[in-house]
């Protein structure tokens, strides 16, 4: 399997972050001793999971015993998941698909951990490597930690979290049955569901999940929960861990979460916003939020500035990886919430990247971006890392923002969105796939590899989906997320 060499972008190849034989002796060594300690607290095996092209998190599963093995020499698993469909079926591509081949999975001790949803089970987010310790080109993770480090070399840092949205159904089967009926944003729905939620904020915690917030929802039966801002990879790890912790407990409670991006067709989708704020490194007084204390727009200082305009610039080619099926178009239109037009704006939640400044006082802290438009069928690693991408692209080209929109965009006439350059962002899967393949930013980012299998999975969807009703494409991914 070919590597992606080192980009014109500057920064390490995947060849530097090989699995050599010193590696493998470490990591079985720290993965002895954790395997001690989690079967002293009673854990009986660990999930390893990845998230796939579609989205979808993928597992294999381990005896504490074996943790040794797997961390040292990995798990066996087939490359031809990068094809997966949102169904299960399977599209091939140019770099991947077919019975052929294999990869192993390794565990990343440092995100170990148990999982109190799921009691006597353990979690471990994974790395994929071929037979030879070679980086695999579509393992997402290794792919936002080369990002981290490309912007690392130039002294920077980003901060990042996610917001997760989903909805709660009662009793089995495949349709949707809100499990609470209270008002938009009500107390009345907290107060129907108290003992729930209660567990969810309880299991986060004991997972190691620090919670900012969770409050009701617009749609009926959906909730949101925010997480405090951490390096990247932690925040896409911990991601998967809200999720999956979220869905252990609703069953627990018969009820059924969902998170995909259109649970019912004629009502709001879940959204999976990315807050980012990015730091300078190498200050005297400590890191620096760059989206705050400067001289440009509401207090960024001109690199948190060009940051963001790098990741407005090329928002239409990251929805093929943010907002990555059929179900994600019919969320993202004008008027909901969801970021349907490529403009930003100061607390503007109709925008697609909002500025955040926080309250007067903690504005160094708290100042960041949040990028609306996305939902979280997204594999959160491979969304960071075309984000980090972008806002990298923008440093470098020191771009600017446009001014800021202070409306709903579609409430403007045309002839003055246009005036001001306000465009829609894709109302298709297929136009942002073909503005992902024209994108060289993200094609030298990323690599071929990356670029042709995303291109594949989402043509393949769109051919599954193609003259589908909205409520079949709702109902056929509900479950699916």
């Amino acid at each position: 399997m070919q590597q992606n060499p080192e980009t014109a972008l500057g920064g390490p190849g995947l060849d530097a972050y090989a699995l050599g034989g010193r590696d493998r002796a470490r990591l079985g060594g720290r993965a002895a001793e954790a395997a001690r300690r989690l079967a002293g607290e009673g854990i009986v095996a660990a999930a390893l999971t990845w998230v796939d092209v579609s989205g979808i998190t993928r597992t294999k599963t381990v005896p504490v015993e074996r943790l040794e093995h797997a961390a040292a020499w990995g798990v066996g698993m087939s490359p031809v998941f990068d094809v997966f469909l949102v169904d299960d079926s399977i599209a091939s591509g140019r770099w991947i698909g077919g019975p052929s081949g294999d990869l192993r999975l390794h565990p990343v001790l440092e995100r170990l951990v148990p999982m109190a949803a799921l009691p006597g089970w353990a979690h471990a987010p994974a790395l994929r490597y071929a037979q030879d310790g070679s980086a695999h080109p579509l393992d997402a993770r290794t792919l936002l930690r080369r990002e981290i480090d490309r912007l690392a070399g130039l002294g920077w840092s980003v901060k990042a979290a996610f917001e997760i949205e989903w909805a709660v159904s009662k009793g089995g089967g495949d349709e949707f049955s809100p499990a609470c009926r209270g008002p938009a944003y009500g107390m009345a729905r907290v107060v129907e569901l108290a003992g729930y939620l209660r567990d969810v904020l309880g299991a986060l915690e004991r997972t190691g999940v620090t919670v900012v917030q969770l409050h009701p929802e617009y749609a009926a039966g959906q909730y949101e929960v925010s997480v405090a801002a951490e390096d990247p990879l932690g925040a896409a790890d911990t991601a998967v861990l809200v999720r999956e912790t979220i869905r252990a407990v609703s069953m627990e409670h018969g009820l059924a979460a969902s998170f995909s991006p259109k649970v019912e067709a004629g009502s709001v989708g879940n959204g999976a916003h990315v807050h980012l704020s990015l730091w300078r490194d190498d200050t005297g007084d400590g890191p620096a939020n760059a989206m705050a204390g400067g001289s440009g727009p509401y207090g960024m200082t001109a690199a948190g500035e060009a940051f963001a305009a790098g990741i407005l610039r090329r928002l239409a080619a990251l929805l093929a990886i943010g907002a990555p099926t059929v179900a994600s178009y019919l969320r993202l239109v004008p008027s909901h919430w969801a970021g349907a037009y490529a403009c930003w704006g100061l607390e503007n939640r109709e925008a697609a990247l909002r500025f955040v400044t926080g309250a007067e006082g903690e504005r160094a802290t708290a100042a960041n971006v949040e990028v609306k438009c996305l939902d979280a069928a997204a594999n959160p690693y491979l969304l960071l890392a075309a984000l980090l991408a972008a806002g990298r692209d923008g440093l470098g080209a020191g771009l600017r923002l446009p001014e800021p929109v202070d409306v709903d965009p579609a409430g403007l006439a045309e002839q003055e969105r246009s005036a001001r350059g306000i465009v829609p962002l894709p109302a298709s899967l297929a136009e942002s796939v073909a503005a992902f393949e024209a994108d060289a930013v993200l094609r030298d980012a990323l690599g071929e590899a990356v670029i042709d299998t995303v291109a594949t999975v989402r043509r393949g969807e769109i051919a599954l989906f193609d003259g589908a009703t909205p409520e079949r494409i709702a109902a056929a991914t509900r479950w699916r997320y």
